[in-house]
């Protein structure tokens, strides 16, 4: 007897990505504090995007970022991309259904490793998760300037039940 399997999920429903953007960028309220916002989000993985603004400075002389928002927005961006790839594996279930079983996403390790000075006018977040289990999520993420440039990389594990 064969096994068949589901082809994977490319892309999620329109719904589904207002839903959970709005959630990230709405609900939790120190993703305001961050301007943090959804530019892409897919089952693969997300990205987002934050303007550098005089509250995010860490070194005033440089307008440099502060390093707790670049820990800050690797940490969320993780979370994210744990997200979709719950969201991607639940496709069966309605949207909203799929956006209750978020409630227990809690992050249990976060490493960061920061390359280069986070100098810029804005800064793009990337993550994508790397296993996807019953209990415990890995993912990695990466912090880049304007020109593409990596500037810090994550990684990170989250509790998911």
């Amino acid at each position: 007897m064969s096994k068949t399997t589901s082809p994977p999920v490319t892309a999620f429903e329109p719904e589904f990505i207002a839903r959970l953007s709005a959630i990230f960028e709405e609900k939790i309220v120190f993703n305001q504090a961050l301007g943090l916002k959804v530019v892409e989000l897919r089952p693969d993985g997300v990205v987002g995007r934050i303007e550098m603004k005089p509250d995010l400075v860490g070194h005033y002389a440089y307008n440099r970022i502060h390093g707790g928002v670049i820990s800050a927005g690797l940490d969320s961006m993780g979370g994210l991309a744990v997200m979709a790839a719950i969201g991607a594996r639940h496709m069966d279930e309605p949207p909203e259904q799929r956006l209750q079983r978020f409630a227990k996403l809690g992050t249990i390790d976060l490493r960061v490793d920061y390359l280069r000075p986070g100098i810029g006018s804005h800064f793009e977040l990337r993550a994508s998760v790397l296993r996807l289990g019953s209990r415990v999520a890995s993912t990695r993420m990466e912090f880049l300037g304007p020109d593409g440039q990596l500037m810090s990389t994550g990684a990170a594990a989250y509790i998911v039940s």
